[in-house]
C-alpha cells in the first residue's frame, strides 16, 4: 500500500496544485541555490573579481616584449606591477591599460603618432571613426550567441577599447556571466528597457550603465522586464498618429545609445533568440552584425528561415525610414568540431555559398569553455593552470582568432 512519502503519492498531490504555484516554488528554490552558489564562488563579497595577469600575458596584451616590461619595472618607470613570491610580476587589467597610456605618451613625445595609436586604440571622432555597434544574433537557442558575445566584449576590453556590453535577452545569460542574478540584483528600469520605454518613466541610459570588474568594460544588464517592450510596442503602434516619430520602435535603441556614445568605442549587443521588436530595434541601431551558426543541418535550415524573416521585416523598417547600412555582416561558425565530417561539410557548404561573409576563424566546441561556465566565468577569466595545457591552448587560440578577426573588421570600418 502506498505511503504518504511515496513518489507516486507526491506526484498526485502536486498535480492537484495550480501550475503557477508549483512553478513559482521551483523558481524560488532555484534562485536560493544560485545565490548560495554565488556566495560560495565569489566569497567574501559575493561579487566577481578578475584575476591578475602574468608579465608575459601583460606584454602580449600591450604589444611589447616581456623583457621590455621587466626593464620598465626595474627602472621604476610607468605603472609598477605587483611582485609576488620568487619575484614574479603580475598586473591588473587596469595596470595594463595604464601601461598602454604611458607608452603612448612616450611615443607621442618622440613624434611617433602611429606608435601611440597602436597602444591606445580608442576611436577618434575627429577622424570620422564612429561608434561601432555590433549585434550578435540568431533566433535559435544553443547557437553560442551569448558565449560569442561575452568573449568578444572581453577581448576588445583587454585589447584596450572602451566597451559597453548590452544584455537584450530577457533570460539574462550575459548578465549572469558578469555575476548578476537578475531577480536579486536588478529592480525596475535597470535594463535598457528603462531607456527605450514609451511612457514618462523612461530614464537616461547613462544612469542604467553599470561598471564591471573588467576594466574598460561596462554592462547594461537584462532581466524579464525586457519582455515589456514586446508587449508595449504593438499597443503604441496601434495608437500611433501619422508623423509621430517618437513612437517608432526601431529608433529607440539607437537614440538611447547616442546618450553614451562619447564614452565608448564599441558596443556589443547580445540579442534575444527571437526576431521580435527588441532584436529589430537592435539591428536598426547596429553598424555591424554577427550571425552565429551551429554547423548542423537543422540549425542551417532554421537560419534560412531566420534570414528570410529578417529580410522581410527590415525591408518594412527601411520603407518606414529606418537606416540599415552595416559596415559588415558576418556568419560565425560556433561549437565547431573539426573532426566531425558532417560538420566540416556544412562549413564548406556555407563558405561556398556566402564566401568571405563567413568568418575565416571558427569557435571550437571546447570542454574548457564549458568548464569555465560552471563557475560563471569565461575562458579569459580563468587561468591556464585550471585545465590541461592542450585543451586550454586550443580553445584560447580559437577564441583569439575569432575575436581578432572581428577586431580587424572594426579597424577596417574606421579606415585604419
Amino acid at each position: 500500500m502506498a505511503t504518504p512519502s511515496d513518489p507516486a503519492v507526491e506526484e498526485k498531490a502536486s498535480s492537484l496544485r495550480p501550475a503557477d504555484e508549483t512553478i513559482a516554488e521551483d523558481a524560488h528554490a532555484l534562485s536560493l541555490q544560485l545565490q548560495a552558489m554565488r556566495d560560495r564562488l565569489f566569497a567574501p563579497t559575493s561579487q566577481k573579481t578578475l584575476r591578475s595577469f602574468s608579465s608575459g600575458e601583460a606584454a602580449r596584451l600591450v604589444g611589447v616584449s616581456d623583457g621590455y616590461l621587466r626593464q620598465l619595472s626595474l627602472a621604476g618607470e610607468g605603472p609598477q606591477p605587483e611582485v609576488g613570491a620568487g619575484g614574479r610580476r603580475s598586473y591588473s587589467l587596469a595596470d595594463i591599460d595604464a601601461l598602454r597610456h604611458y607608452l603612448a605618451e612616450q611615443a607621442l613625445s618622440k613624434g611617433n603618432t602611429a606608435k601611440a595609436r597602436s597602444y591606445v586604440k580608442w576611436r577618434d571622432p575627429a577622424r570620422g571613426e564612429h561608434l561601432q555597434v555590433i549585434s550578435v544574433t540568431n533566433f535559435k537557442g544553443g547557437s553560442g550567441k551569448t558565449t560569442s558575445s561575452v568573449h568578444l566584449a572581453q577581448h576588445l576590453a583587454m585589447a584596450g577599447y572602451r566597451v559597453l556590453a548590452i544584455d537584450l535577452d530577457p533570460q539574462a545569460s550575459l548578465s549572469a556571466l558578469f555575476g548578476y542574478q537578475p531577480e536579486l540584483d536588478l529592480a525596475g528600469n535597470d535594463t535598457i528597457y528603462g531607456a527605450i520605454r514609451y511612457d514618462d518613466e523612461r530614464r537616461s541610459l547613462k544612469g542604467i550603465v553599470r561598471k564591471t570588474y573588467f576594466h574598460n568594460l561596462d554592462l547594461v544588464p537584462g532581466n524579464l522586464e525586457l519582455q515589456e517592450f514586446e508587449h508595449a510596442t504593438p499597443r503604441v503602434l496601434a495608437a500611433r498618429r501619422p508623423g509621430d516619430a517618437t513612437s517608432l520602435f526601431f529608433t529607440r535603441v539607437q537614440a538611447a545609445l547616442e546618450e553614451v556614445a562619447e564614452d565608448y568605442d564599441v558596443v556589443v549587443i547580445d540579442c534575444p533568440p527571437q526576431l521580435g521588436y527588441l532584436t529589430l530595434s537592435a539591428l536598426c541601431a547596429s553598424t555591424s552584425v554577427i550571425v552565429t551558426v551551429h554547423p548542423q543541418m537543422l540549425d542551417v535550415a532554421s537560419m534560412s528561415q531566420f534570414l528570410f524573416m529578417t529580410s522581410d521585416l527590415l525591408g518594412v523598417v527601411r520603407e518606414a525610414g529606418g537606416q540599415l547600412n552595416f559596415d559588415f555582416l558576418r556568419y560565425l561558425v560556433t561549437r565547431f568540431e573539426p573532426h566531425d565530417a558532417p560538420q566540416a561539410q556544412i562549413v564548406g557548404f556555407l563558405r561556398s555559398l556566402f564566401g568571405n561573409r563567413v568568418l575565416t576563424a571558427t569557435m571550437l566546441k571546447s570542454t574548457a569553455i564549458s568548464d569555465a561556465g560552471l563557475t560563471k566565468q569565461t575562458l579569459y577569466e580563468v587561468g591556464r593552470e585550471n585545465f590541461s595545457r592542450g585543451t586550454y591552448d586550443r580553445a584560447m587560440e580559437s577564441l583569439d582568432a575569432v575575436n581578432s578577426e572581428i577586431e580587424q573588421l572594426v579597424q577596417a570600418a574606421w579606415r585604419r
